[in-house]
């Protein structure tokens, strides 16, 4: 009796671990992502050990946007056997629920178990970007162009940060390195948009151009051209482009008020008004505007400034 008991004990673990082994299998062929963690789960009962599982029910619950769940298991994987891909995993999972502070801290773990893992160095830098550390930032992306010198998104990002900095030329030379590696409707609309800011309008207006002959669907694009337009005194090709930009969203607010003031540069006062009143229905539908103020979270008040003033005492005549 007990000869027959102690071969029990023997076989019940060999067949729970075969078992496992055949719910595992099948979990990792499997593209149903509720059932693979369903059957990763099952082999987690049987094989409390099987850090793999872990892992891939971890991506499988990030895919289905439980970044929680996947933190867990990811963390799990880490208080065992900790290592670079599941830090950098784990990471953007806290990524996705807008925790920058602990991605960050976890990009940097893959970083220092492997200082060759170029997606943590760049995720790195992207999210010190998020927390403002531009700088910082900087060194992180220009560290992923030395190891992979033709990704224009990395330049882009890069150019950026030397923006908000207000090292222009850098950030020039950032987007035009990105347009030199990937000439897409993209990579000229981010310099155009830069152009735009430094009140380069002739340059910017070039660049958008030939970033909607490249994409005709890109909304923003249609406005910043149409600005750059208004800026250049060509009032009805800015007219055109402001009802592009409408075609896409017909509730912005931003092109209904670049239509009036372009409409009232062309003393078409009908139209001018018209699109004024749309502009203000959107930005304040209770009540009436009575200051520039209410115009904050537009383009043209946190951009333009002082031609946007001038713009609205004009329109604001009309009301009257």
């Amino acid at each position: 009796m007990k000869k027959q008991l102690i071969t029990l004990f023997v076989i019940i673990p060999l067949l729970t671990f075969g078992q496992a082994k055949k719910l595992y299998r099948k979990a990792i062929r499997t593209t149903d992502l509720k059932e693979k963690i369903t059957l990763l789960t099952e082999v987690i009962k049987l094989d409390s050990k099987n850090l793999d599982a872990y892992f891939h029910r971890a991506i499988a619950k990030n895919d289905l946007g439980d970044y929680s769940g996947a933190i867990v298991d990811y963390s799990k994987i880490i208080v065992a056997s900790p290592d670079a891909d599941t830090y950098y995993n784990r990471g953007n999972s806290k990524y996705s629920i807008k925790d920058f502070v602990g991605a960050k801290e976890d990009y940097a773990k893959a970083l220092q178990l492997d200082e060759n893992f170029i997606d943590a160095l760049y995720s790195l830098g992207f999210v010190k970007y998020d927390l403002e550390e531009y700088e910082s930032a900087i060194k992180d992306f220009s560290k992923v162009i030395k190891m992979e010198p033709y990704q224009p998104k990395t330049y882009t990002l890069r150019a950026s940060a030397y923006k908000i900095l207000k090292n222009y030329t850098k950030a020039l030379e950032d987007y035009t390195a990105a347009i030199i590696i990937e000439p897409s409707a993209d990579s000229y609309y981010n310099r155009g948009v830069f152009f735009m800011d430094l009140k380069y309008y002739k340059k910017a207006n070039i660049d958008l151009k030939k970033a909607l002959r490249i994409n005709k669907n890109n909304a923003y694009a249609y406005f910043y051209r149409g600005a750059s337009h208004l800026f250049l005194g060509k009032f009805n090709d800015a007219i055109l482009d402001f009802n592009a930009a409408l075609k896409f969203d017909a509730m912005d607010f931003d092109a209904y008020l670049g239509l009036a003031i372009a409409y009232h540069k062309i003393n078409d006062i009908a139209n001018a008004k018209l699109n004024f009143k749309k502009a203000n229905s959107i930005l304040s539908p209770d009540k009436d505007i009575t200051s520039i103020q209410q115009y904050s979270n537009t383009y043209w008040f946190q951009n333009q400034y002082f031609y946007f003033n001038n713009a609205i005492n004009n329109l604001v005549k009309l009301e009257k």
